[in-house]
């Protein structure tokens, strides 16, 4: 090689340190000292299986480098520059004045030996590693620029097999991370649509059956939720985040826009309410000193229908509204309730009377002599009568006891007089004798199916013989009334 042929090739200064692949796990090479020939380096010490060492660099150049096999990539022309052979051809990478032809090639194939480490490096990170694809793209491009004509001497086709290994992986990882972005992005946007969904339906709600306490605060809890997706769930394109919010705020403003009708109204009827009820309880506390029993009563009853009716009032006003109006209430009923007590009182003795009666009515039952029960129970009616009240607890039960005595007397003169009639007696008789003669006709069939000895007719006959027979028992029980 001429002199001018040799200034073109880069010849590395002997203090300048091996190429360093960009990673925080690499550990720097030191460059030998030139005139040493180059020695098989001791294999380092493993580290203990409890925390296994990350490789670096320099434990795969260590790995890698061999004296025979940087020779067989490479060689030494007479003027000192090192030529590396590839599938193009060969090409100058440098030279190292000063140095044994086999320090020179040595120091080249350590150059290269890193570049494999870095490679090695780069791949376990991208197999076994959750290294994130814009990371393993970036050291694949760090990569690519060392890895493009470099001056190093080793099988630098296989070391382009091994980058472009690394490439396929990491394509396959963008894809897959590709993949996942989308994914993220579509359960964002179906978890914005639902918040979105709810939102609207919540909106949407009848104004008769909006609980608005429980409606407003799950509003509120909505709109903290999409804040916090926003902030730290997947971002979503602008387009679609655009049209789901623009939902959100419609359905919101919606509902917030019924609420504030909702309340004006409220307030509205609950104005009215107040004014209705407080003319009652003014009714009412007049009403409360009444000494008119029976029709303020009957007057308080009204006043309480129409408090039903009037609406609710604020809850405070209400609350005391009702407060004034059932002391007005409770003042009259329980001064009528004192006065009812000592009548109710007044009236034992009465009960008493009655008392007597009723088990003088015993002798009536049951009724023989019906016109002797007719004028002993117009005896116990007139003095029953004159008797008076008796308490209302044992209103019920007096008058019932004797409402059955009189009910028996009727019933025994009703009898009498169906007895006594020529048209009922009659028809009675007709009945007696049509089945009579019935009766005979059924008895006179069985004795031919009996004679015949036919089973089947033997039993119709029976049974309508039977049947007949219970007819003729009961009508002549009835004509029997009749005397």
């Amino acid at each position: 090689m001429s002199d001018d042929q040799s200034t073109d090739v880069t010849e590395p200064d002997p203090a300048i340190e091996p190429v360093t692949v960009p990673d925080h796990n690499i550990e720097p090479v030191t460059v030998p000292d030139p005139a040493i020939e180059p020695v098989t380096e001791p294999a380092p010490t493993p580290p203990p299986a409890s925390s296994p060492a990350v490789p670096t660099p320099a434990m795969f150049a260590r790995r890698h480098g061999t004296p025979d096999r940087t020779a067989a990539y490479g060689r030494v022309a007479d003027d000192g520059v090192v030529y590396v052979t590839t599938p193009d051809g060969e090409r100058a990478v440098g030279s190292y004045p000063g140095a044994s032809p086999a320090g020179a090639l040595a120091y080249f194939g350590r150059k290269y030996d890193e570049l494999v480490a870095a490679a090695d490096l780069l791949h376990q990170r991208v197999t076994q590693t959750d290294i994130s694809a814009k990371d393993a793209e970036e050291g694949l491009v760090r990569l690519r620029e060392q890895t493009t004509k470099p001056n190093a001497v080793g099988d630098l086709a296989a070391l382009e097999v091994r980058v472009a290994e690394i490439e396929a992986v990491v394509v396959t990882r963008r894809a897959a991370d590709a993949a996942s972005r989308a994914a993220a992005r579509e359960e964002g946007r179906a978890h914005r649509e639902a918040l979105v969904t709810e939102a609207e339906t919540i909106a949407a709600q009848p104004e008769s059956s909006i609980q608005w306490k429980s409606s407003g605060t799950r509003m509120r809890e909505l709109l903290d939720e999409w804040k916090a997706h926003q902030r730290s769930g997947p971002r979503l394109d602008r387009g679609g985040e655009s049209a789901l919010w623009q939902r959100f705020s419609a359905a919101r403003n919606g509902f917030d826009r019924a609420r504030r009708v909702h309340f004006a109204q409220l307030d509205t009827e609950q104005s009215s309410a107040k004014v209705a009820k407080e003319r009652l309880v003014e009714e009412a506390e007049r009403l409360s000193t009444s000494k008119d029993w029976a029709p303020t009563a009957s007057a308080f009853k009204k006043l309480m229908d129409q408090w039903r009716t009037a609406g609710r009032a604020g809850r405070s006003d209400d609350d005391a509204l009702w407060g004034r109006f059932k002391a007005a209430q409770d003042g009259f009923f329980a001064a009528k309730d004192a006065v009812v007590a000592k009548e109710e009182e007044s009236f034992r003795g009465n009960l008493e009377v009655k008392e007597r009666l009723l088990r003088e009515t015993d002798g009536i039952l049951p009724v023989k002599d019906l016109e002797r029960a007719k004028a002993s129970l117009r005896s116990i009616q007139d003095r029953w009568d004159k008797a008076g009240k008796v308490p209302r607890a044992d209103l019920e039960r007096t008058e019932k006891s004797l409402r059955r005595v009189e009910q028996a007397v009727r019933d025994s003169e009703d009898r009498r007089w169906s007895s006594a009639n020529p048209e009922a007696a009659a028809r009675a008789q007709s009945l007696a004798d049509q089945l009579e003669i019935a009766v005979a006709g059924l008895r006179r069939d069985l004795a031919k199916a009996e004679a015949s000895g036919d089973t089947r007719k033997i039993a119709q006959a029976t049974e309508a013989l039977e049947a007949r027979e219970k007819w003729l028992a009961q009508a002549k029980a009835g004509l029997a009334e009749f005397g």
